[in-house]
């Protein structure tokens, strides 16, 4: 009985941390060692907007910074609403370790600015060729 008890949390505990686990991919380099990179796992299309939804975060190794999610003690990023027809994207929310990542209701309506500079250009390369292989939410 002990050992199928045992079992049974190592079961639970290996599928929790799988469940957990962010699939992070670069897709740019900043200045001063920074890397951008997206969350695989958290990407799809908005039913409503059309738009495709994406978390991507920052990271710097040498200052033990991500990437990673939110509440994550070295997550820094955002979640941006990409128009890959139209190259424009609407900055729904950001998090830091001391701010929780909070999505408004209404960020549909927000006016979308064009994504431009070489951090967006590589964010919309990235992600834009997969936009009819994502799921839709």
């Amino acid at each position: 009985m002990r050992r199928a008890l045992a079992l049974a949390t190592l079961i639970a505990l290996a599928s929790a941390g799988a469940a957990s686990a962010d699939t992070w991919s670069k897709f740019a380099d900043g200045a001063n060692g920074t890397a951008w990179s997206i969350d695989n796992d958290y990407t799809y299309k908005d039913k409503a907007s059309g738009r495709l939804v994406v978390m991507q975060a920052v990271s710097k190794p040498e200052a033990k910074l991500g990437p990673n999610g939110p509440g994550k003690a070295d997550g820094v990023g955002s979640v941006v609403a990409i128009d890959c027809a139209k190259k424009n994207m609407i900055a729904v929310a950001s998090y830091a370790p001391s701010k929780p990542l909070v999505i408004p209701a209404n960020w549909r309506s927000d006016t979308p600015k064009k994504a431009a500079g070489a951090e967006n250009e590589a964010l919309l390369a990235k992600v834009c060729p997969h936009v009819d292989h994502v799921p839709v939410k």
